[in-house]
């Protein structure tokens, strides 16, 4: 069992096919590939992945002496490329992107204050995220019952947003960038200070939202995760939670030792 484990996690790591090499093999450490898909598959259906994710996370949650489901999360999603695979895919205008959405409801994820990941749905890049939102949060009703409060993007504003507060009954917070200055009144005569429309320079993280998108950076370094490989969401969102395994497990093993 450990050898397919192992499988599977070389598939997300390395970003090579479950045939993987000549002859449509695996490399000779893991089982074959039809019974390392098996069982990625069967894992899959049961919801087991998903299980384990929240597991690592309620441990990884108490070692840091916090409770173990969060008070609050954070909202985002991600489009990311489809490949000739085929599948369901659309078209995000906004990003000028043919794909899917990764994440939770409407292609977006949600995740606690410490970035660990509470939920994902993967769906087509064409579906507006506060058209979705209820795809990521209806499954988790319930499941939470501590957390009050989220932080969303603009993205979600209007309908996604009343649909948290009246829906979920839960506080949602939109965090925007600080608006440019375009213009400034100034009468004839009158010395103009330009520094006033200047814009800031370099890097500006937004309070709360640099914790999704610091989950989406540790998703990314799997190469697996770098287009949506995968014929079906669900595996798509199965892979999501494999990444998160593996980020979880190497935090538990390092605190352990």
């Amino acid at each position: 069992m450990r050898r397919i484990l192992n499988g599977i996690f070389s598939v997300l790591r390395t970003g090579c096919a479950w045939r993987g090499r000549p002859l449509g093999r695996m490399p000779h450490e893991y089982p074959p590939w039809p019974t390392v898909y098996h069982y990625f598959r069967v894992w899959r259906i049961a919801g087991l992945w998903g299980r384990i994710v929240t597991t690592l996370r309620e441990r990884w949650r108490i070692r840091l002496g916090r409770q173990p489901t969060p008070s609050a999360g954070v909202i985002d999603s991600q489009s990311v490329k489809t490949t000739e695979r085929g599948g369901p895919h659309g078209y995000d205008g906004a990003k000028k992107l043919s794909g899917r959405k990764r994440g939770c409801p409407l292609g977006s994820m949600l995740v606690d204050t410490l970035g660990l990941l509470l939920n994902v749905v993967v769906h087509v890049a064409n579906i507006q995220d506060r058209a979705g939102v209820r795809l990521l949060l209806e499954p988790v009703k319930g499941v939470f019952p501590r957390m009050q409060k989220v932080w969303v993007d603009s993205g979600y504003t209007g309908t996604g947003q009343e649909w948290i507060e009246t829906t979920m009954g839960r506080e949602v917070e939109v965090v925007k960038h600080p608006p440019h200055p375009r213009g400034l009144w100034v009468f004839p005569g009158q010395e103009v200070d330009w520094s006033l429309l200047a814009r800031p320079k370099g890097f500006r993280h937004l309070p709360r939202r640099w914790v999704v998108e610091r989950t989406i950076a540790w998703i990314g370094r799997f190469r697996r995760m770098s287009k949506d490989y995968e014929f079906l969401p669900a595996s798509s969102e199965a892979m999501v939670h494999l990444t998160m395994i593996r980020v979880l497990l190497a935090r538990l093993a390092k605190q352990r030792a």
